[in-house]
């Protein structure tokens, strides 16, 4: 016999498992406490985090290709080119902006719906309850501790293999990476090209915008290597979690006839059919003398009907 929450064989002498201390006998899934599917969302979030990683790359390479627009406006003294640079950077920032709003409304839904199944399994025991599988995201400085808890949470109640702890650790220090290195990196450049010359008319101004974009690229970098670390990171997690959730969850006694029952429960076993209900005699006097339609052994067809008797459901 194994375990239902983290597998390993247990042991007549034992109450308990020995590894995850859930009791012996204990079903997969405890009745009557709701469960979520996780696996769909998953996939959806999965997606939608590798399409905002992406986007995010895209982003922070932009210097790239704003550095030979510069140097474009520099040999024309045009400065539309310039403004096309402004436009083409927004342009970029867009899609990454939608992704990243569709990939933190899956996250969180799948959080939230992954701590929700916590409840349901036997031997579990996480540390925080599932009001922070949404405010964890959303508060200000809480949002840089609290969804690594979370996370370490579900990966420790989920999957029950210590040596893969380590994922959580990594997705943590490289989202920390990112988020500060963005914030810190967009305000250096915001500074920076607020010193620029917003009309710029000779070779030399114009040459701040070349040298603008290429003192962009080194610092940008760092974060963007960040979210990729973090973003490969985090689809890992979201989907051993998700796997592990699915196969407790397939391993529910499943509902029958028309309702899950566990062992132990009221309804086990499923009540048995009730017999069918034993022929009764017939009241003497049921069958009369055979008449004008009668078979031709001598017993009616049909049962008249007894006169009725005072005392009835209706008059007397």
């Amino acid at each position: 016999m194994h375990c239902q929450t983290c597998g390993d064989a247990t042991s007549p002498a034992y109450e308990e498992c020995r590894r995850c201390g859930t009791r012996v006998g204990q079903p997969a899934v405890s009745p009557g406490v709701p469960t979520y599917g996780v696996r769909g969302l998953a996939v959806a979030g999965a997606i939608a985090v590798g399409a905002a990683t992406l986007c995010y790359l895209l982003t922070a390479l932009f210097p790239l290709v704003g550095v030979r627009m510069a140097r474009s406006a520099a040999e024309q003294l045009d400065r539309d080119v310039l403004l096309g640079a402004v436009l083409a950077e927004v342009l970029f920032s867009l899609p990454y902006l939608l992704a990243l709003l569709t990939a933190g409304t899956l996250v969180v839904i799948w959080t939230w719906r992954a701590r929700k199944n916590l409840d349901a399994f036997p031997g579990a025991v996480p540390n925080l309850s599932p009001a922070w599988a949404i405010a964890g995201w959303l508060v200000p400085l809480v949002n840089l501790v609290v969804p690594a808890r979370v996370l370490a949470d579900l990966l420790r109640n989920s999957v029950w293999q210590r040596r893969q702890s380590w994922l959580v650790g990594v997705w943590w220090a490289s989202w920390l990476v990112f988020l500060i290195g963005d914030r810190f990196v967009a305000r250096a450049e915001q500074q920076r090209y607020d010193r620029l010359t917003e009309l710029p008319r000779n070779d030399a101004e114009f040459g701040t915008y070349v040298r603008f974009y290429e003192d962009a690229l080194g610092p940008r970098l760092v974060p963007a290597v960040a979210c990729l670390v973090a973003g490969i990171a985090f689809v890992v997690l979201i989907r051993r979690i998700s796997a592990a959730q699915q196969d407790r969850l397939s391993r529910a006694v499943p509902a029958w006839p028309g309702r899950p029952v566990w062992p132990g429960q009221p309804g086990w076993p499923a009540p048995a059919a009730p017999a069918p209900a034993a022929f009764a005699p017939a009241a003497p006097g049921a069958f009369e003398r055979a008449g004008p339609r009668d078979g031709a052994d001598g017993a009616s067809t049909t049962s008249p009907q007894a006169p009725p008797a005072s005392g009835g459901t209706i008059g007397a």
